[in-house]
């Protein structure tokens, strides 16, 4: 018997507005369970995560398994996280990078996702696009400053950049993320996994 979370679903791969993913035989990348302790909320799939299916199927999933403090497999449990991209489809190439997810996707599904999953206790926002859609007007001016300013957010909330191999500049120039940052993350993963 379909549960919402199937129905969900099955709308958001007949809705119109996914009809060019349809057609390209592209499913929507993400993961879900009603027992999910942890939303993590990206941007969009990249190209290889929509070939192959799986969320962070790339060099930056793997970077952010290291800052979470887990393992592929605690990773992929849907009873542990809801991995929720801003658009679930792969929006393809820009000029310098992937294109951003849709203004509007976020706002059409995550809202009935997430009301799907009581027993969240941590949303991980991952990138500017996240934290302004999730923070609003409690994000500050610059992602930086949003990722800075972390322990406004919590104990529920934590904003992250995005693992991306292209923000190398960032990280050099702001190694408090590392050492400051990426210890309270993975406190906070391990404490809501194992509660």
């Amino acid at each position: 018997m379909p549960t919402n979370l199937d129905r969900i679903r099955a709308e958001i791969v007949g809705h119109q507005s996914n009809a060019w993913a349809r057609d390209l035989g592209y499913e929507p990348i993400y993961s879900v369970a009603p027992a999910a302790r942890i939303a993590l909320i990206g941007q969009a799939p990249g190209r290889k995560a929509q070939e192959s299916g799986v969320p962070w199927d790339d060099a930056s999933g793997v970077k952010l398994r290291g800052w979470l403090g887990v393992d592929d497999e605690q990773f992929y449990d849907p009873s542990l996280f809801a991995i929720l991209p801003m658009d679930f489809y792969y929006p393809g190439k820009g000029t310098s990078g992937d294109l951003p997810p849709r203004r509007d996707f976020a706002g059409l599904w995550h809202e009935r996702i997430l009301g799907e999953l009581p027993d969240l206790v941590l949303t991980i926002l991952v990138g500017g696009y996240a934290q302004k859609h999730y923070l609003g007007e409690r994000a500050k001016p610059s992602l930086t400053e949003t990722v800075r300013a972390y322990a406004e957010y919590l104990p529920c909330t934590i904003p992250l950049v995005h693992s991306s191999s292209l923000n190398f500049r960032w990280h050099a120039r702001n190694p408090w993320f590392e050492a400051e940052v990426v210890p309270v993350l993975r406190s906070l993963v391990a404490e809501a996994i194992t509660a």
